[in-house]
């Protein structure tokens, strides 16, 4: 049974509204899953409406932030435990650490370095947790189409479904959240 999901979704207030019902689904079921939330404390985006979300519903929620975004003045206040990190390498450790499974929402430059540093460990055996993509309106499918053409090149040890799963509902996730 899983305690902790680690979350990397985009800090990003201009996307479609589609990605912030999502976000608001997957922090209501980790809410009332009764399960901890971690993920990068900032207050904006994805990363808000999923902490607001699961906040309602009764999660705690732990913010591994940067020291910039301190800086910055750009901390959500929904925060129960904030860790802070000098860098965003260390925050992915951090979150990494700290989560039992992670899930990544659709995100740009920064979702895909957290959900590439997760399968990169896995690949030489630091861990065996995996990134569960939640496919809100099909997102990480040109993705993973590209991951499946590296795996069938060679470049790809193993299955992608050794370090990524896919939930195309929020029905889907919570099976693969309650299965875990």
């Amino acid at each position: 049974m899983i305690g902790s999901v680690g979350v990397f979704c985009a800090a990003s207030e201009s996307i479609d509204p589609l990605y912030f019902r999502c976000a608001t689904e997957v922090g209501d079921l980790i809410g009332t899953m009764g399960l901890t939330l971690v993920y990068g404390g900032a207050a904006a985006g994805l990363m808000e409406a999923t902490a607001a979300a699961a906040k309602k519903n009764g999660a705690h929620i732990v913010g591994v932030v940067p020291q910039v975004l301190i800086e910055r003045n750009r901390v959500s206040a929904l925060l129960d435990e904030r860790v802070v990190t000098a860098n965003l390498s260390e925050r992915k450790d951090e979150i990494l650490g700290r989560s039992d499974i992670l899930v990544a929402l659709p995100g740009g430059i920064g979702t895909l370095d957290e959900i590439f540093h997760v399968a990169a460990a896995a690949t030489i055996g630091y861990h065996s947790k995996k990134v569960v993509l939640y496919n809100a309106g099909g997102y990480w499918n040109k993705m993973l189409a590209a991951l499946e053409e590296m795996q069938t090149g060679g470049f790809v040890r193993g299955g992608i479904d050794n370090f990524f799963l896919v939930a195309d509902s929020v029905d889907n996730l919570k099976s693969i959240l309650k299965n875990i």
